[in-house]
């Protein structure tokens, strides 16, 4: 108990991104896993100041995906996303669009919509409270109201004001938030925000079947109770695991994201699923089920990023974009089929 003591009083209760450390925290658990974590990311960011020396635009190799998988320093992060994302290089063609964006015509609807969920997104951040100054509310506004102008198709959607947030206090950067949303809303995950949801709802179809392959019993669990997976996984896809698993973790996934794309997506889901999969099976009813797949996203396990990024690459198995091509296409028939 005197240790437990002890490490609350030298681990900050508020982390570096502006999040107050919940309540129930284990201090003492992340201290231990923080000092040898810490040494891996001053080994880490003493490679990527090599790798970067001198050179412009990162663009994708094998060696950035090597480096990328076993995680970006904090403070190479934005430039890293910004460069294997291609939102360098679409900023870069597109002198002044974000600013004029910001001047566009009024949309009303759009800005009622993004203005109702301002102090729903992150009220545990002290830099998204009124009181801060500068105050990231205002930031997040602009860059949630130049995207709803830039893809009309989208407009808002509750989800992406979370993703965005992340994006801000990354990059500290509107314009590259901006940037980078586009990238995830416009190529890395089609049609997950579009009014009808069709490509997150065939993704987590996509989820169902693969664990159906790879993890049968859960899967018999699942339509032995008639859960479906939209109610147990719909937020890991919409908000990207931010809000769900930690805050070091969730840029740990998203440093291989913008770099390697959805699948990554898939991997996660099924190393979490996986790892509990005795947990899981234990479940005795709906509710149960629901509760235990809330439970999977806590603990040691997710809080150690650095293994639970190895993990996400081993465990799986072989995992194919041809494989989760070939499954949104019968996946997204079949929804569409149904209406």
């Amino acid at each position: 108990m005197e240790s437990a003591g002890r490490a609350r009083d030298r681990v900050p209760r508020i982390d570096p991104y502006g999040f107050e450390r919940p309540e129930d925290f284990d201090y003492a658990a992340y201290e231990e896993f923080f000092s040898t974590y810490l040494v891996i990311l001053t080994r880490r960011a003493i490679k990527w100041s090599k790798l970067l020396k001198g050179s412009g635009r990162v663009q994708r190799s094998g060696t950035v995906k090597r480096y990328i998988r076993k995680g970006v320093p904090l403070e190479h992060r934005a430039r890293i996303w910004m460069g294997v994302s291609g939102a360098q290089a679409q900023m870069d063609q597109n002198p002044g669009y974000y600013q004029r964006l910001l001047q566009g015509e009024r949309r009303d609807r759009l800005e009622e919509a993004i203005r109702t969920d301002m102090n729903r997104t992150f009220p545990d951040n002290i830099r998204f409270r009124k009181s801060a100054d500068p105050c990231l509310q205002k930031t997040l506004y602009n860059v949630l109201l130049a995207y709803g102008r830039h893809n009309q198709g989208v407009g808002y959607c509750q989800g992406m004001n979370f993703v965005a947030g992340y994006l801000i206090l990354v990059t500290k950067s509107e314009e590259e938030a901006f940037w980078l949303l586009d990238a995830l809303v416009g190529r890395i995950l089609p049609d997950y925000y579009s009014p009808a949801m069709l490509g997150l709802k065939t993704d987590q179809e996509v989820l169902g079947e693969l664990v159906r392959t790879k993890l049968p019993a859960v899967a018999a669990l699942m339509d032995g109770h008639g859960v479906l997976w939209t109610l147990v996984v719909s937020r890991w896809f919409i908000c990207l695991f931010v809000d769900i698993l930690p805050v070091e973790t969730v840029l740990r996934i998203w440093d291989c994201l913008f770099n390697e794309g959805s699948k990554i997506i898939f991997r996660v889901a099924l190393t979490l699923i996986k790892q509990h999969q005795a947990f899981i099976l234990e479940a005795s009813s709906v509710a149960d089920i629901c509760e235990r797949f809330k439970e999977i996203t806590r603990g040691s396990f997710v809080t150690e990023c650095h293994t639970f990024m190895q993990k996400i690459f081993s465990e799986p198995g072989s995992l194919s974009m041809a494989t989760i091509t070939r499954l949104r296409e019968s996946c997204r028939a079949r929804l569409l089929a149904q209406g």
